[in-house]
């Protein structure tokens, strides 16, 4: 069970949380227990039933405290299915969230949803997806954020030791745009039918944007965005430049996945052509790297070959390649870090929208 506080009033309980450091430094909702049960009807589960461990603490994350943080975020019932699924996804031992809490580098697991559960929650998926706004993403996102504090136990500069983080450690979540998109969403291409839902989670940067103009030659187009996507996702200061390994994240605007459509392409063969263009020589990456380390020690034992390609993912599946945001110019890329014991991976969790209960009228109006 979680533990019980007390205070005088709302203001007064809201002032505990900041002092005890149990907030993001926003102000949050009160989680009283006629709110948090009301989450946990929602879900259609039993409070005490475990989502996993959660690092550093290794705190043991429970519906109902998954529920406490959904309170605090501003999520609706409605939202409760998706919160419980990424919490399921962070605490899965693969996400290494006990190096992701603890890393000096800047990032922050962010959430892709697909499926039914993008409309029945209201997720935004276009113009903005990733701003302000839109009070499902950045309820959902946050929820995430306010467990991974008070669960798994990361705080700025004693857990959590990003030099400098980023906004989205606040809340990073979006849908894809499944309509807009020309390609089958990206759940399917995991593993998924079409009809389930599922939150897709990737420990990532802050996005970085992409400017490619459009050419009236579209093999020509195609060809220079994919360039410029290369080039974005192999940056000579990039963690996955220099360590080959972790997920990234392509997310496409509709122009920009329709153009490359148009060519023939689909979500597999550019994933295939970015593996191939997004590289550096080992002269380029000589330039940023300290001699005598061990990734220059590791990077001399494949050869001494001053054009030796470094590939910045280590296969196409090392890229999730999703639709999303308005129409125009820019794309966007989220690089990511590239370490921890299982290599800075993403995944993907089923939401299961059918097992929550309705919220009695009585208990929805506290």
């Amino acid at each position: 069970m979680s533990q019980r506080l007390t205070a005088l009033s709302e203001e007064a309980a809201l002032e505990q949380l900041h002092e005890a450091g149990c907030t993001d430094g926003l102000p949050v909702v009160i989680p009283t227990p006629a709110r948090v049960e009301r989450m946990v009807l929602a879900s259609g589960l039993d409070g005490d039933v475990s989502l996993g461990q959660l690092g550093p603490n290794l705190g043991e994350a429970t519906v109902e405290k998954a529920a406490v943080a959904a309170v605090m975020a501003g999520c609706l019932p409605d939202h409760f299915p998706v919160v419980a699924a990424a919490v399921r996804a962070v605490c899965d031992p693969r996400m290494d969230m006990t190096e992701v809490q603890a890393t000096t580098h800047n990032l922050g697991p962010m959430l892709v949803v697909n499926g039914p559960a993008v409309d029945a929650c209201g997720i935004a998926s276009g113009f903005g997806a990733l701003g302000p706004g839109h009070r499902a993403n950045a309820s959902i996102g946050r929820a995430v954020r306010l467990a991974m504090i008070n669960i798994g136990g990361g705080r700025p500069g004693t857990s959590d030791m990003a030099l400098l983080g980023h906004p989205g450690k606040f809340t990073f979540c979006l849908g894809e745009d499944e309509e807009a998109s020309p390609f089958p969403p990206l759940h399917t291409s995991l593993g998924y039918g079409i009809d389930q839902s599922t939150v897709t989670v990737a420990c990532t940067e802050g996005p970085h944007s992409v400017l490619c103009f459009p050419d009236d030659d579209p093999e020509v187009y195609a060809d220079h965005l994919l360039n410029a996507l290369a080039a974005s996702l192999s940056g000579l200061g990039a963690n996955n430049t220099h360590f080959a390994r972790g997920t990234q994240v392509l997310v496409l605007n509709p122009d920009h996945a329709i153009a490359l459509a148009d060519v023939g392409h689909d979500r597999a063969t550019i994933a295939e052509a970015l593996h191939h263009r997004a590289k550096r020589s080992w002269s380029e990456l000589s330039t940023v790297r300290a001699r005598g380390s061990g990734i220059d020690r590791h990077q001399r034992s494949q050869g001494d070959d001053p054009e030796l390609a470094v590939h910045a993912l280590s296969s196409p599946e090392a890229l999730l390649v999703m639709v999303a945001g308005g129409t125009g110019l820019y794309s966007t890329v989220m690089p990511s870090w590239g370490a921890g014991p299982h290599g800075n991976g993403h995944i993907t969790a089923e939401i299961d929208l059918d097992q929550a209960c309705e919220v009695p009228l009585a208990q929805a109006s506290q």
